[in-house]
């Protein structure tokens, strides 16, 4: 039995819902479909359908596979699946998952996989990158726009190149400490953000290490020329970045907020661990 979580009101799920649902049926495969619709329902259905041995799929975006994972009760009971639906899709895309109905296909007919996410304190999971600086002052203001979510991001980050001045952070990794004024700092399981920036390409989500990654702000003038390399996923090789493997990382700020897998989150701490060969999911 296959336990689809989704949000009924996101018009791309229920846009492609009936091709989802036709596909099981030719598959003969048995399933129900469960309706969030919001971060508190879908964690809790995801809480309770974890009681006991269940495949869960997650069907939307990184957020909506955020609120499945961080809503899991007990881990080792649940086999993951994803089928991409959202704007970004950034980890199915480091994770080899096709977007939407193509994804059931490595669902029905091939075997999970030991998948690694990011223990981010007490009730917070990330499964793909969680960090802060500028993306979180990209986020913060498409909170505060109108519009489509890819429209609103291109226009927030317009206005974030202009105007971020840098985040002074304290970053603690495997007991070795060093602060920074960080354009971005950020745990990595994954390898893109901001809707496929390939942000740490050395990432892998089956490895049993997190990728920090900090990356110190640079001169206004200089930020063109980061940002093509940051988009040609060429960003390590820049002076000012930092890449640490390492189990274990601790970013302290003087900001509000962190974000996990692009969810806003208010908190001054971002404190994550590697969570290893506790969770299979189907992927590429």
């Amino acid at each position: 039995m296959l336990h689809l979580i989704i949000n009924p009101n996101s018009r791309k799920t229920q846009k492609h819902l009936k091709a989802i649902e036709k596909k099981l049926r030719d598959e003969g495969a048995e399933y129900e479909i469960c309706a969030g619709g919001s971060k508190e329902e879908t964690r809790r259905i995801a809480g309770e359908l974890s009681r006991s041995p269940s495949t869960i799929v997650a069907v939307g975006g990184d957020g909506t596979l955020n609120d499945v994972l961080s809503g899991i009760a007990v881990m080792e009971n649940v086999t993951l699946g994803l089928v991409p639906l959202g704007t970004g899709n950034d980890f199915a895309k480091a994770a080899n998952i096709p977007a939407g109905v193509k994804a059931l296909d490595l669902i029905l007919h091939s075997e999970p996989k030991p998948t690694d996410y990011l223990q981010c304190g007490e009730g917070m999971r990330s499964m793909n990158i969680a960090g802060l600086g500028i993306d979180v002052d990209i986020l913060e203001r498409c909170y505060h726009m109108h519009g489509s979510a890819k429209g609103k991001y291109f226009r927030s980050l317009l206005v974030s190149l202009r105007k971020y001045a840098g985040q002074k952070v304290r970053v603690t990794a495997d007991g070795n400490t060093f602060e920074e004024v960080a354009f971005i700092a950020a745990v990595c399981n994954g390898r893109y953000f901001g809707g496929g920036i390939p942000i740490c390409m050395p990432a892998e989500m089956g490895d049993g290490k997190l990728d920090l990654v900090v990356i110190g702000c640079p001169k206004r003038s200089k930020i063109p020329l980061l940002l093509m390399k940051l988009m040609r996923g060429k960003i390590l090789t820049e002076p000012i970045a930092r890449h640490i493997l390492c189990d274990a990382a601790c970013i302290e700020q003087e900001g509000e907020y962190i974000q996990l897998d692009g969810e806003l989150v208010r908190s001054k701490v971002l404190d994550a661990c590697v969570v290893h060969g506790k969770l299979n999911m189907y992927r590429g």
